[in-house]
């Protein structure tokens, strides 16, 4: 059932975003919101940390003018426009998938580094990190693939999102225009 949704979902982010009518504000809004408004809530109503989903929300805000202004740059090809809607959530999910490779959230003496290593695990958020501690102080890194990922993903989307908040500084108007359609900027 699960991949069925996942698979109308993208049917339907695909028909979002060929759609004529319907300016490329509104399909950058449309497409992106959902994932950070659930990650709000759940930081919210789940852990209790209002400040950090304040944060993140704040954040979203810019690089939503920031994907904006991407999507509106006229000489970048469309290649590298897209390249930032996949750098994003695969960044995102090697985090994901670094932060949580100590797996502490298991029964004890189950995760990774008790299981194989005879340590205890240990993840940072930011930058992302996950590791085995000895009792000696050795350590052993855990998600060395995924780390490199996000980094490579994390630097490239940084620049593009720097060159979309570079366009709508340089013209403001152009943000305006991109929660236009075709049809209200002819008339």
């Amino acid at each position: 059932m699960t991949g069925v949704l996942a698979v109308l979902a993208g049917a339907l982010a695909l028909g979002l975003l060929v759609h004529p009518r319907i300016a490329p504000g509104v399909k950058v809004l449309v497409l992106t919101a959902p994932p950070v408004a659930g990650v709000a809530w759940l930081l919210d109503e789940v852990f209790g940390r209002l400040a950090v989903a304040v944060t993140v929300v704040a954040v979203y805000a810019v690089v939503l003018l920031a994907l904006n202004g991407l999507v509106g740059h006229p000489r970048l090809p469309t290649w590298a426009r897209a390249t930032a809607f996949v750098t994003i959530p695969v960044a995102a999910a090697a985090w994901l998938l670094v932060v949580t490779a100590d797996d502490t959230l298991k029964d004890p003496g189950e995760d990774p580094c008790s299981m194989r290593y005879g340590g205890v695990g240990v993840s940072k958020a930011f930058p992302p990190q996950a590791y085995c501690l000895y009792e000696d102080g050795g350590t052993h890194n855990l998600a060395a693939g995924a780390q490199f990922v996000f980094w490579v993903c994390f630097v490239s989307s940084l620049l593009l999102l720097a060159v979309g908040l570079w366009e709508v500084a340089r013209d403001p108007q152009k943000l305006v225009r991109q929660f236009r359609t075709e049809r209200s900027l002819a008339r």
